[in-house]
């Protein structure tokens, strides 16, 4: 895993909805700087708008796959490095490689997978594309986020190390769960389904509001198959 580039930014208007301004943090800029302090919440620079739905310990610090952007302007998307809002640009890895829980080093500092990314309107605003949300939920590339577990300085470029490889699933399996349709399996894959999803909430890392909603799901259609 190689970190490519760093981005951080204070919120600021994103555009306006109802005649009323948006403010959001998506929008960053590059770190120039060789390295930067990381804090349990925050790269210093890096600041959320709506603390509501996002940052937190289990939201610090957001990743993005590298490899993705060409996949997306294959897509009809043109979109670039920072445009999705990610902290950090990553290459070596997806979210088919990466699973909940495993515990990187970078520069002083100790990170750990806790969460995929779930996009709002903020990122259509953002990019200018409606269709960017639905088209992140199919494909998948949702990136993810990381819970600091040590604090310290850490390098804007260079090699990120796996410290501890965890036994969860990937944040791939995790994104798919999350937001499978129950109404459009196979009855006979339903309760396959539950069971994966039970899996995955029994998963330690996984940060507890995205834990929450699959849980919500999970009970509301076991309540149903139960008459």
């Amino acid at each position: 895993m190689n970190v490519d580039s760093v981005y951080v930014g204070e919120p600021s208007v994103l555009g306006y909805r109802r005649e009323l301004p948006v403010l959001s943090g998506i929008t960053k800029a590059l770190v120039t700087a060789p390295e930067l302090k990381l804090t349990e919440l925050n790269l210093d620079g890096d600041r959320q708008a709506d603390l509501t739905v996002h940052g937190g310990p289990d939201k610090a610090v957001y990743v993005y796959p590298a490899e993705h952007y060409a996949d997306w302007r294959e897509d009809g998307f043109e979109v670039s490095t920072a445009d999705f809002g990610e902290n950090i640009s990553l290459s070596g890895v997806t979210e088919d490689d990466v699973r909940i829980g495993d515990v990187w080093a970078w520069g002083d500092a100790l990170v750990q997978v806790s969460q995929p990314r779930s996009p709002c309107f903020k990122l259509a605003m953002k990019t200018g594309r409606k269709d960017i949300t639905p088209a992140m939920i199919d494909s998948g590339r949702s990136g993810w986020y990381l819970r600091v577990l040590r604090t310290g300085v850490v390098p804007t470029s260079g090699a990120v190390e796996l410290v501890e490889r965890a036994d969860g699933p990937t944040v791939a399996e995790v994104y798919v769960i999350t937001f499978a349709n129950y109404g459009q399996l196979p009855p006979e894959h339903v309760g396959a389904a539950l069971e994966f999803a039970d899996r995955v909430l029994a998963t330690p890392a996984l940060a507890v509001q995205w834990s929450a909603g699959i849980q919500s799901t999970v009970d509301r259609w076991r309540a149903r198959r139960a008459g």
